[in-house]
């Protein structure tokens, strides 16, 4: 089983480049599940919108993960509720819509697990992660529940989400970190068998301020002429990890960080 995750999707720069390259890309790695993170893929680099997931799903993506910027589109309230390949971290205080984890069955009948956590430390206040991915681990089971677990875990600091990746260590396939948008050197398998990584990158124009205008953002720091954040519009990379699994125990037996695109190389 050949698992791609793809970090945060950035503006229309970032959709772009996923819409016009994955189902090739799918081929060439040949990859059998594609999850992706699209809280920052609608045109404001905000939240995202129902016809973004539609054309996401068209493109060969299976589920759609987010972050603290899921209902800045507020169309997406009434909509993930109905769809289930759409998920918000499920750490949000209830009573919130949608799902945090949900369990997807592959044409081979394979059952695959994906579980979107929220870190505390610098984020929108949530439950407490830690708290919540104990109870999840009591409920549900690798191997028993599922044949494979992702983890997206959408967090501000390294240690946050270091700490999570070795409390699902022996539990997930993966654990991967996402929000910061720059692709972290990490790409490992913990002692466990878990593949991990700190930050998947973001999918879009690296010629900016973590996805965003650069010239506008340094005029925010320096306290000059500047306007609300937008996108950037160059050429976007594409960037996340691609996670080799063996189906009898569903932990990692290779992952390695997958770049694709314009700025960015892989080394």
């Amino acid at each position: 089983m050949r698992i791609l995750f793809l970090g945060d999707v950035v503006g229309i720069s970032g959709c772009s480049k996923l819409l016009s390259n994955l189902m090739n890309e799918i081929k060439l790695k040949k990859i059998d599940f594609v999850i992706v993170n699209g809280e920052n893929a609608a045109s404001q680099g905000v939240g995202l919108t129902k016809e973004i997931c539609l054309d996401f799903f068209n493109s060969g993506v299976d589920v759609i993960t987010t972050g603290n910027h899921v209902w800045d589109q507020k169309e997406i309230m009434e909509y993930i509720d109905k769809e289930e390949r759409l998920l918000r971290p499920k750490n949000l205080f209830e009573p919130a819509p949608g799902r945090g984890f949900n369990i997807y069955n592959t044409k081979e009948n394979i059952k695959i697990g994906v579980l979107n956590l929220m870190g505390n430390v610098f984020m929108k206040k949530c439950e407490d992660v830690f708290e919540i991915s104990e109870k999840f681990m009591k409920q549900y089971k690798l191997k028993k529940d599922y044949d494979f677990l992702v983890v997206d875990f959408h967090g501000e600091i390294t240690s946050e989400k270091n700490a999570i990746g070795h409390y699902f260590d022996g539990k997930a396939s993966l654990v991967i970190g996402t929000h910061t948008h720059i692709p972290t050197n990490d790409a490992r398998i913990l002692t466990g068998g878990t593949g991990y990584q700190t930050d998947a990158g973001m999918c879009g124009d690296y010629n900016s301020v973590i996805g965003m205008n650069a010239e506008n953002s340094l005029n925010r720091f320096l306290k000059k002429n500047s306007i609300k954040h937008f996108p950037a519009i160059g050429d976007a990379t594409l960037c996340g990890v691609i996670i080799e699994c063996n189906i009898q125990t569903g932990l990692a037996t290779n992952i390695e960080s997958y770049i694709y695109g314009a700025q960015l190389k892989n080394t």
